[in-house]
């Protein structure tokens, strides 16, 4: 069996030898024609490149596709780096943004904190609300100003639209104000144009309730709720916000502060009335005559 089947291994071998030949030969062939420097052999080759190149356009079709796929995936990659690139810068300006009108939204009140009116006899000092503990229980914020700054107990704090609260407890660098909706929170007010008077009191809702009116036929909803200045807590004429019903059907008053937004607070400092003592002396009265002189007054009329 063996010495039948080794002829067929043999044949092979020289088949593959011979072809293995025929392709280095041919190889040969070509360098040394494309090494020759003839104008014949020249000729020749460009005879050859003439009529075989054109043939073989459809093996070149391929690579030059491939070649292009891969000049395709390096601009598609350049241009997914570029958009990631863009959308960081995006992010990016969108955070300034954001900083731009939180700036420009800080800037509005603080220019409305120097819009209030205030009548001249109340100075004031403006702060920063550090914190706001607005809990269910307890309606209040700290201020970053206190008694250093000439910050009193009880005096009243308002921002760009209207009161807010008043001062209670005062530390060396910070106060707190007790806001008008905290249930502890009672303001002596009087109700506009029907100049009924009445009480806010603060129940832990964005809404305090008008109390103890003294004729609430009187009171329309929009009407304008100021401090009245009674008790001496408040100074009057201050804005509290405007009379609403509630659902509840109580009488609400709806407050002028933005009670969502409080970052800086004005705190009031009422200057005391100036007591004139002595009066009498602003009068331009002559001064006392010597005893001599009220003498000789009679001989020198006659």
């Amino acid at each position: 069996m063996a010495f039948g089947n080794e002829p067929v291994p043999n044949m092979w071998r020289v088949i593959r030898r011979i072809f293995v030949l025929a392709i280095s030969t041919l190889f040969l062939a070509l360098f040394v024609l494309w090494r020759i420097d003839n104008p014949r052999v020249e000729n020749l080759r460009m005879a050859l490149v003439d009529r075989f190149v054109p043939s073989f356009d459809w093996t070149l079709n391929p690579i030059t596709s491939v070649s292009r796929m891969a000049a395709d995936w390096q601009t598609i990659d350049s241009l997914y780096e570029q958009n990631r690139e863009l959308r960081r810068e995006l992010q990016r300006m969108k955070g300034w943004r954001e900083a731009a009108l939180q700036l420009e939204e800080k800037n509005a009140r603080l220019r409305a904190l120097n819009n209030v009116r205030l009548s001249p006899r109340l100075s004031f000092i403006s702060g920063e609300v550090l914190t706001d503990s607005g809990s269910p229980f307890r309606q209040s914020g700290l201020l970053n100003i206190g008694r250093i700054d000439g910050v009193q107990d009880g005096s009243a704090a308002v921002d760009g639209l209207g009161l807010v609260g008043r001062i209670s407890g005062v530390g060396e660098q910070t106060s707190r104000v007790v806001l008008l909706t905290d249930i502890n929170s009672r303001v002596p007010a009087v109700i506009q144009p029907s100049s009924q008077r009445g009480l806010v009191s603060g129940d832990n809702t964005i809404a305090p309730v008008l109390e103890f009116v003294e004729d609430a036929e009187k009171i329309r909803p929009g009407d304008r709720v100021f401090t009245s200045g009674a008790g001496g807590v408040f100074p009057a004429d201050l804005l509290i916000g405007q009379v609403a019903t509630g659902p509840d059907g109580r009488l609400r008053v709806r407050l002028a502060a933005d009670y969502r937004r409080l970052e800086f607070l004005r705190v009031l400092r009422q200057t005391p009335e100036t007591i004139i003592e002595g009066s009498g002396e602003l009068v331009g009265t002559q001064p006392d005559l010597p005893l001599e002189t009220v003498e000789q007054a009679p001989e020198s009329g006659q």
